[in-house]
């Protein structure tokens, strides 16, 4: 069967999509939480369940519950999860609600996802896709600083003050979300894996601040995605039907792990938040490959 990219298989819908978009298409310190579309929603359960085969499942599920009763009991949950494509939410959400247990379809309802405003600002289909899903936009370390490298002095002074207070209200936006006992969800890396590419596999030094700022964390590994990526437009994605497992580990108690953590390092060492985030995307690596080690397994039996 030939292969098929996204805008062709549902050129179709994406009429559809736009117009039912709502969501803004320039990001400012006004509108950085946007709250899930539920009518494009649909849509995107409908493709992320035509493209998901059978035998896909949730590994972890005790721990997914019990990550979802601490939650429940006033604890702040976090989750870091590996990023390979832009069906990763939407298929961890759908997984969720649909081949899991009651609470871990309350426990989707709850997840708000750290995105950056490039999904809005991009493509108008993208942002039909992304506002999907409830979400907390920023503005990426990487992108200001790839548009400091071109831009001339002013142009670049304005975007890093643009910046500046699209990510404090990102900041309050999220302090909010856990007051109301949302779950935030981060994809660590910051952007889609690219092979060949490893730096893009690399986590964020930004995101030692979460583990102080969360009381819980769970690390999901993703096995098998929907999307391969081709090229940087995301539309030119192909899409395929797949098997999918969501693996989450142990709950882990943010502040204790990463006070461990730091006091293992060197008294010289001269980057401990990014020695931090190097040794969570470590753990996940080891999480994949061994939920991939399994599945060979039983495939071969």
């Amino acid at each position: 069967m030939e292969k098929m990219t996204l805008k062709e298989k549902y050129r179709d819908i994406f009429a559809d999509l736009a117009k039912l978009s709502t969501a803004a298409s320039v990001i400012d310190a006004t509108n950085v939480y946007q709250v899930e579309n539920p009518v494009t929603r649909k849509i995107m359960d409908k493709i992320v369940a035509e493209n998901t085969s059978a035998d896909s499942h949730l590994g972890g599920i005790e721990n997914f519950e019990d990550f979802y009763n601490q939650v429940q009991n006033g604890k702040h949950g976090l989750i870091l999860m590996e990023h390979y494509s832009n069906t990763d939410l939407p298929s961890f959400c759908y997984m969720l609600e649909h081949f899991g247990t009651p609470k871990l379809a309350e426990l989707s309802k709850k997840i708000v996802a750290i995105a950056g405003m490039k999904l809005n600002e991009a493509n108008p289909i993208v942002k039909a896709f992304a506002e999907s899903f409830t979400r907390v936009v920023i503005y990426p370390t990487r992108t200001l600083d790839k548009k400091e490298q071109t831009a001339s002095a002013e142009v670049a002074q304005a975007e890093e003050q643009r910046a500046r207070k699209i990510n404090l209200s990102a900041m309050h936006a999220m302090d909010d979300c856990k007051r109301r006992g949302e779950v935030i969800l981060v994809f660590p890396s910051g952007t889609r894996y690219r092979p060949g590419h490893p730096d893009t596999k690399k986590g964020l030094r930004e995101i030692d601040s979460y583990l102080r700022l969360f009381d819980i964390v769970i690390l999901v590994s993703v096995n098998g995605h929907i999307l391969k990526l081709q090229d940087e437009d995301m539309l030119n994605d192909i899409i395929e039907p797949t098997k999918q497992v969501f693996t989450a580990s142990p709950v882990i108690e943010c502040k204790p792990f990463r006070k461990q953590y730091m006091a293992s390092l060197p008294e010289d060492e001269p980057d401990p938040k990014q020695k931090m985030i190097d040794h969570i995307m470590e753990m996940l690596e080891e999480q994949h490959n061994r939920v991939d080690a399994e599945e060979n397994k039983e495939k071969n039996v």
